[in-house]
């Protein structure tokens, strides 16, 4: 029975093998379906990938970096002794621009620039200096090739240009809001440079320049050379005077602003901000209310000179218009006052000048107390005057006596009658006092005071000559040297950015004419060329009695939370010992009279100056000054030059006058009671 329905329900093999035929035929359909699908998907992800996603995915394939750009640090102030702030940092945002992309259309840049400009003209300040399309162009510095569609390659792309500084609220808004629109444009918080109105010691404290422009090869400084990625390209930079001289001091650290970006350089994240440090601050010696009586005192002195015909005076100088003062503390070196005139407003370099404004402002940009300066006259005619180094005149004769007295030439009791001239040499050349004036029986002390050039002549720069072995060099070489021990002939040691070291041009004069010849008008100041710094050294060493002392412009540097960096000590550069008897010969001589000087509630040593100089216009005169009080306790030295201003007595010693009134009025220590001797040891000290 069993067998019999196995037989019956057993599938047959021919039903069976089709049965599994059918089965596999059916998997196979759905293998091959399935790998159909499946490509088909892969082939239009392909597709999307190549056509459509292609960009993105190579941009977001590449390595991605950081580009970080450096923000310029907040610089430090710049504060007189008394606490005003003369040049400080303002904060303000700026609008930059970056270039985001390797090649830039030229007609998107252009349109990107005619769009700032009429951002800039309808919402920003009125009175500041208006930006056109092209000027935008240049400092978006995309290196336009014009005989092309697209700009060149641009040298870098990850650092900033600044397009405009100081934005208004309105501008800010603007430009933030239409961040989307305005491609690479960016608002940082910046600084701008501002100095005090009043033009306070502008060419000491000095002026800013773009980085760019300081470090470039043919006008830039070598303080800026090999400086590497230290800087910002468009970062402002001290260029001359303090600034430039505290420039690591002063400058702070730099910020980083860092995006990430990839391989085209095109931004792709957030940034993130490591803020700039602000720089320390400066606090001079300079004394605002001393500087701005001298500034004042100049321009005032230049016009009553120029006018002073109209008294029928004398000492009319219808040329006079520059000149130049310096204040210098005896005991310490400090710089109260520093005064080259004219000067002009430094915020002029702020956001750069045209050249028509520089021109302008060219000769007297330099500090002409410490180089060469020129006053305010126009180009063609600037050469036929005297620039701020003239000779110093008779301001020479107090060292000329020393130099007499330490060479054992003359002593303090040496007499010579003096007939108002004097002849010398095989040519038979004849110097006289001024107008010839005879002033009789003399010695060194009276020869001071009456100023006069045959004494020195014949008593000091004769003897010498002869005493050296006549024409030879070894003559001038001593002389020079007792020059430098003042002062004169080299550098101060104040390490102002191009300060002159005078001249010394009796070496010329010898070569030129003899050694004699050089001699004696070495002896009475016609063969020397100072600086104001320098004749104001040389008058403080004579007040101390031979410690030349090195100039001071800063009393200290603070953080800018107020904590002391550092202090400043006196320095002494060198020291002389001569006799106390010489050194009572010679003070006491400088006595000569001198405008405003003598009406002084305090005695002052002075000597006074007339240099006689050959420029392309003529021969002119020159007023020089030099001068220390009190007399018995020295406090303050005071020199003045005052270019084609004729005499000291009336060109230079009011200027003096007014500037020692000043310093007694507002720091103190020159007035002393009637019989108080001394009376200067209580200085007030801020």
């Amino acid at each position: 029975m069993a067998n019999q329905f196995s037989r019956y329900t057993e599938e047959p093999p021919d039903q069976k093998k089709g049965r599994i035929q059918k089965h596999f035929s059916i998997r196979l359909n759905i293998f091959f379906f399935a790998t159909f699908l499946i490509f088909t998907v892969l082939i239009v992800r392909l597709a999307i990938l190549q056509f459509v996603e292609s960009k993105y995915l190579k941009e977001a394939t590449s390595e991605i970096t950081k580009s970080s750009s450096p923000i310029a640090p907040i610089r430090g102030t710049i504060y007189d002794r008394t606490g005003y702030p003369i040049a400080q940092s303002r904060s303000m945002q700026s609008v930059y621009y970056r270039v985001e992309g390797r090649a830039t259309d030229k007609d998107d840049i252009i349109r990107l620039a005619k769009e700032l400009e009429d951002i800039f003209a309808r919402f920003g300040k009125p009175e500041q200096k208006r930006l056109s399309a092209g000027d935008i162009l240049k400092l978006m510095d995309v290196g336009f090739d014009m005989d092309k569609n697209k700009a060149k390659e641009p040298s870098y792309y990850s650092v900033p240009r600044r397009i405009k500084t100081d934005l208004t609220n309105t501008e800010i808004a603007y430009l933030l809001e239409h961040r989307d629109q305005l491609r690479g444009i960016e608002v940082f918080e910046d600084s701008i440079r501002v100095y005090d109105k009043q033009s306070i010691s502008a060419q000491l404290v000095g002026y800013m320049k773009r980085y760019n422009a300081a470090r470039n090869p043919v006008s830039g400084l070598d303080f800026y050379k090999n400086k590497g990625d230290e800087y910002l390209e468009v970062e402002d930079v001290g260029f001359d005077g303090l600034e430039l001289m505290y420039q690591d001091e002063l400058r702070g650290q730099k910020g980083i602003k860092s995006y990430p970006v990839n391989a085209l350089q095109k931004i792709i994240g957030p940034a993130t901000l490591t803020p700039p440090e602000k720089g320390h601050n400066l606090h001079l010696t300079i004394d605002k209310n001393v500087q701005l009586v001298a500034q004042q005192a100049i321009t005032d002195h230049l016009n009553f000179l120029r006018n002073r015909r109209l008294a029928g005076d004398i000492a009319y100088a219808p040329n006079a218009r520059s000149g130049y003062a310096v204040a210098m503390e005896v005991k310490t070196g400090k710089i109260v006052a520093m005064a080259s005139m004219p000067d002009y407003d430094t915020n002029t370099w702020t956001g750069g000048m045209s050249t028509e404004e520089y021109n302008q402002i060219m000769p007297f940009i330099n500090n002409g107390t410490i180089t060469t300066s020129y006053p305010d006259y126009p180009e063609k005619e600037r050469n036929k005057h005297p620039s701020s180094l003239v000779y110093m005149g008779s301001t020479v004769k107090p060292l000329s006596v020393l130099i007499g007295l330490m060479e054992n030439v003359i002593t303090p009791s040496s007499t010579y009658s003096d007939g108002g001239s004097f002849t010398f040499g095989k040519d038979k050349r004849t110097i006289s006092n001024s107008d010839g004036h005879a002033y009789g029986l003399l010695n060194p002390t009276t020869a001071i005071q009456v100023s006069s050039n045959t004494f020195m002549s014949a008593m000091i720069g004769i003897p010498l000559y002869n005493k050296y072995g006549g024409e030879k060099s070894e003559v001038l070489d001593v002389w020079a040297k007792y020059f430098a021990e003042f002062g004169l002939g080299v550098k101060t040691g104040s390490k102002l950015p191009n300060e002159y070291e005078g001249s010394n041009e009796f070496y010329k004069n010898a070569k030129s004419s003899s050694y004699q010849s050089a001699m004696v008008y070495a002896s009475w100041g016609q063969n020397e060329k100072y600086t104001t710094l320098q004749l104001t050294q040389f008058a403080a060493t004579l007040a101390s009695r031979g410690k030349r002392m090195m100039p001071q412009f800063v009393e200290k540097v603070t953080k800018s939370s107020g904590e002391l960096v550092r202090g400043y000590e006196p320095v002494v550069l060198n020291e002389v010992n001569y006799p106390k008897n010489y050194w009572d010969t010679v003070i006491n001589g400088m006595r000569s009279g001198a405008e405003g000087i003598e009406e002084l509630p305090f005695p002052v040593a002075r000597k006074t100056g007339t240099s006689t100089q050959d420029v392309p216009g003529g021969r002119v005169d020159n007023a020089v000054f030099i001068s220390f009080a009190p007399i018995n306790d020295p406090v303050l030295a005071i020199a003045v030059v005052v270019p084609e201003g004729r005499f000291g007595k009336y060109g230079a010693a009011p200027i003096a006058a007014k500037m020692y009134q000043a310093y007694d009025q507002y720091i103190g220590g020159l007035s002393a009671p009637a019989g108080a001797a001394g009376a200067g040891n209580t200085a007030k000290r801020p």
